[in-house]
């Protein structure tokens, strides 16, 4: 009996499950988990993060574009609607409850490792067929909400970071990952092995780049020069 083809995501996951295995290892996720995390290196998290939501959101706005069919154009667009709004409630929410001013925000450029990520992100986003597209940003959903996963899962508490972790454990943000998984499988099926390998590759490079955002924070990660 022929066993079940693999579904694009299910592949992606094993390939990469050493990458994801190690991001858990991280010290800024262990250390955020049990509490003891520096505020340094937490409010330099979150300003890189807010950074990165606003590139994040116009690659996906690009996606939406180029989504095969109306539901695609939906998914997206509100995916980069919603990846805006969480940065605006970041100013007026965890920035301001961890004593991140405005100001400091501003005068906080992207760090090499945000950089890095928004830029292959934006370049993909507008160089690259819909399939590969998605699988640059697969990691961002899907990396993000299982991480979130075994730190609320983990975390020590009280906590310090309680609030924050306690947003990885809504089902909306799982719902979405859902759906971004059902589609990208659906796209990937119809694919040539060409396009198939590189979106194998996105993903990859774009798995990595979540271990660096993290690794940088974790480093208060700076441009040398």
């Amino acid at each position: 009996m022929n066993s079940t083809p693999r579904t694009f995501s299910q592949a992606a996951w094993q390939r990469n499950l050493a990458l994801y295995q190690d991001t858990l290892a991280l010290p800024f996720n262990q250390e955020l988990a049990a509490g003891t995390l520096s505020t340094g290196r937490f409010h330099h998290y979150i300003i890189q993060d807010a950074h990165y939501l606003v590139a994040y959101g116009r690659a996906l706005a690009i996606a939406g574009a180029k989504a095969d069919h109306a539901d695609g154009l939906m998914q997206f667009t509100a995916a980069a609607r919603e990846a805006v709004v969480v940065e605006r409630q970041m100013h007026g929410g965890f920035m301001q409850q961890f004593g991140v001013s405005s100001a400091q925000f501003a005068a906080t450029p992207l760090s090499p490792a945000c950089h890095h990520y928004t830029q292959f992100l934006l370049a993909t986003a507008w160089a690259e067929p819909y399939p590969v597209v998605l699988a640059s940003l697969l990691p961002c959903f899907w990396i993000y909400a299982e991480v979130g996963r075994d730190i609320h899962a983990r975390a020590a508490r009280p906590n310090p970071y309680g609030a924050w972790i306690d947003t990885y454990a809504g089902e909306d943000f799982h719902t979405v990952v859902r759906g971004v998984l059902a589609t990208i499988d659906r796209v990937a099926a119809g694919v040539d092995a060409g396009t198939l390998d590189a979106m194998h590759a996105a993903y990859t490079t774009s798995a990595r780049l979540e271990w660096m955002f993290w690794d940088s924070a974790y480093r208060l990660g700076r441009w040398p020069v």
